[in-house]
């Protein structure tokens, strides 16, 4: 089957958001460019990865002498994008691998993600299945900066986590890990 490319140079928005309650959350990276949108299922842990390295990818351009890409230091208010996702969400697919990458010719950050495979060859196995989608996406600078810092309230507004073993409390209580804690 032939690989499709989810491709998106400029888009009008770019985000993660989630469905669901905390503690049973599914996380969404979703793109939209005009009228067209794509929205693939992310892990917590995928997608506060993502936002950590994005940041660290600005931080270290913008360090370079004369910041010659104008890297913003933080996220430029008319960019910031507090509005849930956009309805329907349709799963394209679920992410297992990720890529970051620089585009130094557009100034952009460009993120791929590809699709969770089922019988993911092994290290001998040369037939490895290919991936049936792929999402590719180039972000300027200052949108790749407010990517990542709504990213980073998105997971950060889950369950909030015990201060004595750092689990995660349910809306029905919590059991605590550590001995001789309550």
């Amino acid at each position: 089957m032939p690989t499709i490319v989810h491709e998106f140079d400029w888009p009008d928005r770019v985000v993660v958001g989630t469905i669901g309650q905390p503690g049973s959350r599914t996380f969404y990276l979703q793109v939209r460019d005009g009228a067209r949108i794509v929205s693939v299922a992310l892990e917590k842990q995928q997608s506060a990865l993502l936002a950590e390295k994005i940041d660290e990818m600005l931080d270290q351009l913008m360090s370079h002498t004369g910041n010659p890409f104008s890297i913003p230091t933080s996220t430029p208010v008319e960019l910031v994008d507090n509005d849930p996702l956009d309805e329907p969400v349709a799963e394209e697919f679920r992410t297992g691998s990720m890529s970051l990458a620089w585009d130094p010719s557009t100034v952009q950050v460009v993120v791929e993600a590809y699709p969770l495979l089922e019988g993911e060859a092994d290290e001998f196995d040369e037939a490895a299945p290919e991936p049936e989608d792929v999402l590719l996406v180039r972000m300027p600078v200052g949108t790749a900066r407010a990517f990542a810092k709504r990213t980073r309230e998105v997971v950060g507004a889950g369950r909030p986590l015990c201060p004595f073993c750092g689990e995660p409390i349910d809306e029905d209580g919590h059991t605590c890990a550590l001995p001789g804690s309550p």
